[in-house]
């Protein structure tokens, strides 16, 4: 509930922000043909190349049997090394708040989860990039400076299984409009782009409200076999 509290005018300020950088977006994106696609603020862009959020496209049926009832953990152990990294259309994405995270009134943190939607064993391993980005166009985003937390370790995905990482943000704070202790002015992303090594660009959105953060800094885990909280 901490991303609604973020305010009506919170929610116009995030609107207008994405507005005006989603009109920017567009107007580079309609240039000349011969013209390569130019990232929101001047950053290198994460280009996604399967996954889309919100995803609604159900899980292929695992080879030999019914996936079990409750949602598959992947296994972080030396069996991973036998599977092939995952690639991008091998996985789908979803995002909601985590139960942990910094206080304040913006979305604070987000735990990501990558499941494996496809009929083969696969592998993950490693820190994201991580960018901001309106909906739609996951071409078009915002890079945000990342710092790495634990360690990363392969992640083992049998089919239908999950992966997670962690995000946590430079917290929003006070109510209405809000603000950043730093005295940057707060930014809101319908979504992200997190880009896995080796295993593509995933765009996400949350399953309510929207990336509220401070400076444009994020920090995360690596992919992790078990959910974080």
């Amino acid at each position: 509930m901490h991303g609604k509290q973020y305010g009506t005018k919170a929610r116009r300020a995030a609107v207008a922000v994405v507005t005006a950088a989603t009109a920017a977006l567009v107007v580079t994106a309609c240039g000349p043909a011969n013209d390569e696609p130019a990232a929101a603020a001047g950053a290198p862009s994460v280009a996604a190349t399967a996954s889309t959020a919100p995803s609604t496209a159900p899980a292929a049926p695992v080879k030999g049997g019914t996936p079990s009832a409750g949602p598959a953990t992947g296994t972080a152990s030396a069996s991973a090394a036998a599977a092939p990294t995952c690639v991008a259309g091998d996985l789908k994405t979803d995002a909601h708040q985590a139960k942990q995270r910094p206080d304040g009134t913006g979305i604070g943190a987000a735990i990501v989860a990558f499941t494996n939607a496809s009929t083969h064993p696969c592998t993950l391993q490693g820190f994201p990039t991580v960018a901001g980005a309106a909906n739609g166009s996951p071409e078009h985003n915002a890079p945000l400076q990342v710092t790495h937390s634990g360690s990363a370790a392969p992640v083992h995905l049998a089919p239908g299984a999950k992966a997670w990482v962690k995000l946590t943000f430079v917290q929003v704070q006070g109510e209405a409009d809000g603000y950043c202790v730093s005295g940057a002015t707060p930014v809101a992303y319908p979504t992200l782009v997190l880009g896995l090594p080796g295993a593509g660009a995933h765009q996400v959105a949350l399953d309510d409200g929207l990336f509220a953060e401070c400076d444009n800094k994020v920090t995360t885990t690596a992919v992790l076999a078990t959910s974080p909280s």
